[in-house]
């Protein structure tokens, strides 16, 4: 309690020197959790939306399917059958047929994927109650990243070229029921979506499918032959490297400045032993122990960090939880460069980010501050009350400054 009396009372005494690396310091520890807050903000809400969309609680895969290579649609499709019939049936599996297609709006060819899925699905936020109406045309939903691309809007007509399983190409009309506005591209970009055994009639494929999509919360998917289970782990690893890479980057920023603060504390307490030699002395002189009086300066300096943690605390608390409320908006749509990214982000500051971005503060500043009251244990009481340091090399390192 001495050495933290005595350490408030110094850095107080200071004046405007302290209330700059103090600023400095709580600035560093603002920016710091910010931007963790947005990378863990956007996390949540990626995984969120992209679980809501299109993961579900896990997938089937046809064991030839692979989404990066399109040569695999041709091959990529089974007889939904057995348990996995059973559980379409009980509504925790809905079943999606994928397969190539072009479509020609206003004259202009586009090659796109067709995707098959139950109107009355209720297992993705996909709006495919809109598919089931009546009409002439195939009916058709799009998201608005695509609707943008091929300058198509709800109720226009446009020719769909379909090949079917026997390598024959085929033709019709499709009629755009609707658009729907989504976060996550690989709904989204480049692709329709038709009622199931629509695309099931026009591939001659009747009741099969590609990938089956389960219903949230499920925990586990039994194995069957000729299906691949995907977990969410799997499905969201995408996301989560996209997260890792921008906190990688991140980390230079805090680093950076992290640097500029505990330079300005290193500096302060180097210059603070040199200047206060006669008063190291007196404290020894009055029967403080070496040990004692480098603990007084560590104390002293890792006090820094508490005063910015409750000067960061009084303007960052409203900022960031005016931006945590109101949430931030980007000028750019995620989609346009494949990933899931909301129009407007909002941070999320858990207290886990907290406490251990303080402890951090806390524990570098206190390495800091330490690193050059050591020096104190090599000074003898007499050249101290003197103003005499014992450490030549030490003094001329500080006169060079």
């Amino acid at each position: 309690m001495m050495a933290i009396k005595l350490a408030l009372r110094n850095l107080v005494g200071a004046g405007l020197r302290t209330w700059l690396n103090v600023i400095v310091l709580s600035l560093a520890f603002v920016v710091i959790i910010w931007h963790k807050g947005i990378l863990d903000g956007w996390d949540r809400q990626a995984r969120t939306d992209i679980i809501h969309w299109e993961a579900g609680g896990g997938q089937y895969w046809q064991k030839d399917y692979d989404p990066y290579d399109p040569f695999t649609l041709n091959d990529s499709h089974s007889r939904v059958s057995g348990i996995l019939e059973e559980m379409v049936n009980k509504g925790t599996l809905t079943p999606v047929l994928i397969t190539q297609g072009t479509i020609y709006p206003s004259g202009r060819m586009q090659s796109i994927l067709v995707k098959g899925i139950d109107p009355k699905q209720k297992i993705v936020a996909i709006p495919s109650s809109q598919l089931d109406t009546a009409s002439d045309a195939i009916p058709a939903i799009i998201g608005t990243g695509m609707a943008s691309s091929a300058r198509l809007k709800k109720g226009d007509i446009v020719t769909l070229r379909w090949r079917d399983r026997n390598g024959a190409f085929d033709a019709g009309d499709i009629i755009i029921a609707g658009v729907f506005k989504t976060t996550v591209p690989s709904v989204d970009g480049s692709q329709i979506w038709i009622p199931l055994d629509r695309l099931q009639k026009m591939m001659m494929m009747p009741g099969e499918a590609t990938i089956l999509v389960s219903k949230q919360g499920t925990k586990t998917l039994p194995e069957v032959d000729g299906w691949r289970v995907k977990n969410l782990d799997f499905l969201l690893s995408d996301m989560d490297k996209i997260i890792k890479s921008k906190t990688a980057g991140g980390m230079i920023l805090w680093g950076i400045l992290m640097m500029l603060a505990l330079l300005a504390i290193f500096d302060t307490q180097v210059l603070a032993i040199f200047r206060r030699q006669k008063e190291i002395g007196m404290y020894i002189a009055m029967g403080m122990t070496k040990r004692q009086v480098v603990t007084l300066f560590t104390v002293e300096g890792a006090m820094h960090s508490v005063l910015a943690t409750l000067l960061g605390a009084i303007y960052g608390i409203p900022l960031l939880g005016l931006q945590a409320i109101k949430g931030i908006s980007f000028p750019m749509n995620g989609s346009d460069y494949g990933i899931s990214m909301a129009e407007r982000l909002y941070p999320y500051y858990g207290l886990k980010l907290i406490i251990i971005t303080v402890l951090i503060v806390m524990l570098t500043t206190t390495i800091v501050s330490y690193w050059p009251a050591r020096k104190i244990a090599k000074m003898k009481p007499t050249d101290a009350l003197r103003g005499k340091f014992n450490d030549k090399v030490f003094a001329k390192r500080i006169a060079s400054r």
